[in-house]
């Protein structure tokens, strides 16, 4: 007894143009249908294994025909649902609706969108805390400026546009703390003992790596606004000095917000509004602090140094400059070396 029903060889022998299949020769070929469909299933598996899959697929079957030298089934791979259709006079004998298709509406018809293969990119959402300006990741500034009601509507005739949000930083309740008072005291007792202390953990602890985007940002904004106070400025620097000692952290980063305010400490025109404040020290130790960033990322930024150079040449040979500006200027190309 064949699984395969003797109506479903007539229903296949009308589809290619026999309809006088008398019923004897339908039973017949039954059995041998079924033989020929599992014998393909059987070459089929065989290929679905060995290409270390699990799941049966239309090129499994093209394949094992084609072991059998039997031309492969075309059209499989359009992705369209089967149409099945009921046989007339079966109530359970479906048949797959196949259209004839005319020739030329094939070739008067456009030509359908290029299809486009499944592809990947990466991308850095953030780089040691900080978050790259790339299109991949948008601004604060264009989410800002997108209307609440209108995020999600888009007009038809522009493209669609990926907004991600940015990647939210989120600090420890002790580094919070830890962050407060290392600035705190870095503002208001910069020759405390204590922040002595702070110095020397900033230099040698291992979990504050997510508090240096926070550190860079304070000094930058610190020496901007406090170049009227000569304690903040060497405190400041102090605190640059202690990262760059940190084995634990990766200053790397964020040398274009580190290095502003280091050479503003070094040529600026005035540091501190008192007599005694000795600045020609600030500016030595500030030209050394240049000179180690230098040594030891200038092989990674080949133009570190010769943008450094430039700048306190540029200082040095401007003759409007005062004699403190000059003075800064001869101690960082100094501190740099003979090259």
């Amino acid at each position: 007894m064949s699984i395969v029903p003797k109506e479903t060889v007539e229903v296949i022998a009308q589809s290619i143009g026999i309809n006088n299949l008398s019923p004897d020769a339908a039973l017949a070929l039954a059995p041998d249908v079924e033989y020929r469909m599992r014998e393909i299933i059987q070459e089929g598996i065989k290929c679905m294994h060995h290409s270390k899959r699990t799941t049966l697929t239309t090129d499994d079957v093209d394949s094992a025909l084609g072991m059998r030298n039997v031309e492969p089934i075309y059209g499989f791979a359009s992705g369209d649902p089967l149409k099945f259709k009921r046989a007339l006079g079966h109530n359970d004998l479906f048949y797959v609706d196949d259209k004839d298709v005319d020739f030329k509406d094939v070739i008067e018809a456009p030509l359908p969108k290029a299809p486009l293969d499944t592809s990947f990119f990466c991308h850095w959402l953030a780089i040691e805390g900080v978050q790259p300006a790339i299109p991949e990741n948008a601004p604060v500034e264009v989410i800002a400026a997108l209307p609440e009601t209108k995020k999600s509507e888009q007009k038809s005739e522009e493209l669609p546009v990926d907004i991600r949000l940015p990647v939210k930083h989120v600090l420890s309740r002790e580094l919070q703390l830890y962050f407060n008072k290392v600035t705190e005291l870095a503002v208001s007792m910069p020759d405390s003992v204590l922040f002595k202390e702070a110095l020397a953990s900033l230099a040698t602890d291992s979990g504050l790596h997510p508090l240096v985007p926070y550190f860079t940002c304070f000094i930058e904004d610190e020496v901007s606004r406090g170049l009227n106070d000569f304690q903040l400025l060497f405190a400041l620097m102090r605190l640059v000095c202690s990262l760059l000692q940190n084995p634990h952290i990766h200053v790397e980063p964020y040398l274009h917000q580190l290095m502003p305010p280091v050479v503003t400490c070094i040529v600026t025109k005035r540091l501190g509004n008192r007599i005694a404040d000795n600045h020609w020290e600030l500016r030595d130790f500030t030209a050394k602090l240049a000179a180690t960033i230098c040594k030891r990322f200038g092989h990674n930024y080949s133009s570190l140094q010769t943008r450094l150079t430039k700048t306190l040449l540029k200082s040095f040979l401007d003759r409007k400059r005062t004699l403190t500006q000059h003075y800064g200027a001869v101690q960082g190309l100094a501190a740099l070396g003979p090259h």
